[in-house]
């Protein structure tokens, strides 16, 4: 291998370049055609002056500026190698040098080195001639020392390796005369150096061979057959010797060349005159055609400028008497503007950090343009509103480089359409389109989706309850968009944030981690922040507003009467109040709020049901009439208390009620002696009746029971009948007593008393529904009472217990005042449901 420097103008073209940043020397190297794949051309590491390792870690690739690529560079060695088998003459034709041209590029920094490969000829092919036999018509007595232009032998191979000498088989009549022509190519000449006899002999035989100067030499053969004719003394002539055209590539077939001409000065055969080519290569044969009668040059083929930038064609004229004169014609081929500009990428660097400075060289490449002149001239130019701008350099040489900050979030990449046009007419332009993507660096810190994040919360949640998400966006990619969230300390009610709330660090899920008491916190305040996983990284912070939702979880409140365990307070009412009259008020008060704070007040039982009301509203007790001199001295009123809750909470307050003459000092001791002594005495008497009372009731119902169970359900009138002898319960009561089918259940959960026509004075007329729910005066007698009805059963103490108290007063009053027997007077029954509930009643009549 031979390593040859460019000129002084190369040298000083690679320095402007390597000064400008981006390309460096040129080498020149040599290696002979038709060797095999594999075979090395040379090691590069001496010329670039680096070593393996560099020539490795830089990233060196050979890039051809051909479209197929001859050769590869081992980085690991620096050794190029031969990629494919070269056939120079494939490849080059007749041009010499033969050179393929190749760019070595190393990365960090950046450095382009041309290479140029010259590939050597080899004696690898034959001379050849156009013909196996060539026949010449050669008429008696042609002088001595004539010459006849033989056809040149053709050899694929240049230089040495070309056809080099001519040799002619031994012969009396002929010499062999070779000689160059101005390109330096080897022609021979027959020269006669004894005149012919036709007589003699009528034709002749000859070889005529072809020698290359190769190692070893090759030979190629032709036959000559020379027809000795009679004497034609006339030789044809061309009007002129060399013809000049100038004629456009790309021209049509059959286009007019030219035309040539040549006359003869005999007659008949011998000035009949043919005209063929001459000693021209197989380029001129493949591209004209000439026509033998007329002598006119057309185009038979492609004419391209890039291939052969023109013609020498030679042309013989031979009359019919077998004499020939020759004449040139020579094509000069302009060029046409037929070949567009090309792109040649030789470095790119892809992705590009979104952060690069301005000036970074993002791509290297070069424009061709196998046109001359204008037609090769060009020009180049990137697309719009881009932030790269284009850098020219000599020899067509283009650095793509950045002119404007990068932002990955706006653009992740670029497709940059690179427009090369050339200076002819009509201009030619080709386009090449430019990847660059973009990589991303953290430069966005996450953000919220909102400015203030507003959740609710219901107090007595579960520990644990999803309240609701805060949720970030980064909009870089992969790691640096990654976003974990966490809690920023804080206080609430004097306890850390994080006894009451967690969030997940990943999904952003923000968890209650106790129960809240709505009438402790109503609202929470949390600072949550965005960290993304960048370097470094960055973060964001939201406020979270946490609104605690109030339940109805807690009842009303009695703040008046004071309700305790001591006997409440007994409010006094004049016998001569009206109806509308203010008795006291009721005031309630709800911890919880809204609708749950609402209250509503309820009369649920009173000793007078029709005497007092409550006022729904306002808690207000008032007379519903005017109060009469049989009205029990002493009223108790139970009022509820609900609330607008879901479900509702309610309570209950117990009023004692004392109906008196006057409000003077005097009566006020006189009322105090019957609550001391009359009074007690009185409820002493009223629990024995009704302790008898139930005794003698729950007997009777077992009775009935038994009886009913031993003679089923066809006997049951003679059961009735029987059990009415001890109390009288059943349908042969009279007609005035009240149906012992009324009220909401069966007729075995139903009773009838029938007491004498004196009662209707008791001040026991109604028995309202039981609330055992309710706080209640505490009864004067201790134990439990049943009345059997079904599988219920009556207590005899707390708010049960005062209403069988009552019952029983009223029994002994009405036994004091009757005269005989049980009797009904009018229609007044008294029927009692032993379904003891809130809708339970029991009445008088």
């Amino acid at each position: 291998m031979e390593i040859h420097h460019n000129n002084r103008q190369g040298w000083s073209f690679f320095l402007f370049l390597c000064m400008y940043g981006a390309i460096c020397e040129s080498f020149h190297y040599s290696v002979p055609e038709e060797k095999k794949s594999g075979f090395l051309v040379m090691n590069v590491l001496k010329d670039l002056k680096v070593d393996v390792k560099e020539l490795s870690a830089r990233g060196a690739r050979l890039v051809s500026k051909s479209t197929k690529q001859y050769f590869q560079l081992n980085p690991h060695s620096g050794n190029v190698l031969l990629k494919d088998k070269i056939d120079r003459e494939t490849l080059c034709g007749q041009k010499d040098p033969c050179i393929l041209h190749s760019e070595i590029v190393l990365e960090n920094p950046l450095q382009v080195h041309r290479i140029e490969v010259e590939i050597e000829d080899v004696n690898d092919n034959s001379p050849q001639f156009s013909k196996k036999e060539y026949l010449f018509e050669i008429p008696e007595q042609v002088p001595t020392n004539t010459r006849f232009p033989l056809e040149t032998a053709q050899d694929s191979d240049i230089g040495e390796n070309g056809v080099q000498n001519y040799t002619l088989s031994p012969n009396e009549n002929f010499r062999l005369d070779v000689q160059s022509h101005s390109d330096g190519s080897k022609y021979a000449e027959l020269v006669l150096q004894k005149p012919l006899d036709r007589e003699e002999v009528t034709q002749l035989f000859l070889i005529l061979s072809a020698v290359d100067g190769g190692t070893p030499k090759r030979t190629g053969t032709a036959n000559i057959v020379i027809h000795i004719l009679d004497t034609n003394d006339n030789f044809p002539q061309f009007l002129d010797s060399v013809y000049k055209i100038k004629m456009k590539e790309n021209a049509l077939r059959g286009t007019l060349v030219t035309k040539v001409e040549a006359t003869d000065r005999d007659f008949g055969s011998f000035g009949d005159i043919t005209y063929s080519f001459s000693q021209v290569p197989e380029n001129v044969l493949r591209a004209f055609s000439l026509n033998k009668e007329t002598g006119v040059l057309t185009v038979s083929g492609t004419i391209d400028y890039e291939e052969e930038r023109n013609y020498e064609i030679h042309i013989k004229a031979t009359d019919g008497g077998g004499l020939s004169t020759y004449c040139k014609v020579i094509v000069e081929v302009e060029d046409m503007n037929d070949n567009a500009p090309e792109v040649m990428l030789t470095s790119l660097t892809s992705p590009l950090s979104e952060d690069s400075p301005r000036d970074t060289v993002v791509a290297v490449f070069s424009i061709i343009d196998q046109d001359s002149g204008d037609n090769g001239r060009t020009a180049c130019t990137a697309g719009t509103n881009l932030p790269f701008i284009l850098k020219a350099s000599e020899n067509d040489y283009y650095q793509l480089v950045t002119q404007q900050p990068l932002d990955r979030e706006r653009a992740s990449e670029y497709n940059i359409t690179i427009t090369a046009a050339d200076w002819g007419s009509p201009r030619l332009t080709s386009t090449r389109i430019i990847n660059v993507r973009i990589s991303d660096v953290n430069d966005n810190a996450p953000v919220f989706a909102k400015s203030l994040y507003d959740m609710q919360l219901r107090e007595n949640n579960i520990p644990g309850l999803l309240i609701g998400l805060v949720q970030a966006k980064d909009e870089d990619t992969a790691q640096n968009a990654k976003v974990t969230y966490s809690l920023l300390p804080g206080k609430v009610s004097d306890q850390p944030v994080s006894s009451y709330f967690s969030i997940n660090s990943e999904t952003g899920n923000l968890y209650a981690i106790r129960s809240v008491d709505y009438e402790q916190v109503k609202d929470f305040h949390v600072t949550v922040r965005a960290v993304d996983s960048g370097s470094p990284p960055l973060n964001s912070q939201i406020t979270v507003r946490v609104v605690v939702m109030d339940e109805n979880d807690n009842a009303p409140f009695i703040l008046y009467p004071l309700q305790n365990g001591s006997s409440p307070s007994s409010d006094l009412v004049p016998r001569g109040a009206e109806a509308g009259y203010l008795v006291t008020k009721v005031v309630a008060v709800d911890r919880d709020s809204g609708q749950n704070s609402w209250l509503s007040y309820e009369l649920l039982k009173a000793t007078e049901p029709g005497l007092f009301s409550v006022g729904a509203q306002n808690g207000e007790v008032k007379t519903m009439r005017p109060i009469h001199k049989r009205d029990t001295f002493k009223q108790k009123l139970i009022i509820g208390v609900r609330d607008n809750g879901s479900p509702p909470q309610s309570t209950s307050a117990t009023l004692n009620i004392l109906l008196v003459d006057g409000f003077s000092d005097p009566y006020m001791k006189m009322v105090d002696i019957p609550k001391d002594d009359v009074v007690e005495e009185e409820d002493h008497t009223l629990t024995m009746y009704l302790v008898l009372c139930l005794a003698v009731i729950s007997f009777i119902f077992l009775l009935s029971v038994v009886v009913f169970v031993a003679i089923k359900i066809h006997k049951r009138r003679k059961f009735i009948e029987s059990s009415a002898l001890n109390f009288p319960v059943g349908p042969d009561f009279p007609e005035n007593c009240g149906d012992a089918d009324a009220g909401s259940i069966s007729r075995a959960y139903n009773y009838e008393v029938c007491l004498a026509g004196g009662s209707l004075n008791s001040e026991f007329r109604f028995l309202r529904p039981l609330f055992p729910v309710f706080s209640m005066e505490p009864a004067q007698s201790q134990g439990l009472q049943r009345i059997s009805s079904g599988s219920q059963e009556v207590p005899s103490h707390g708010a049960e217990g005062q209403v069988m108290n009552q019952a029983r007063g009223a029994v002994s009053e009405d036994a004091a005042a009757r005269s005989g027997g049980p009797s009904c007077t009018g229609n007044q029954p008294i029927t009692a449901n032993a379904n003891i509930g809130q809708n339970d009643w029991l009445s008088y009549q």
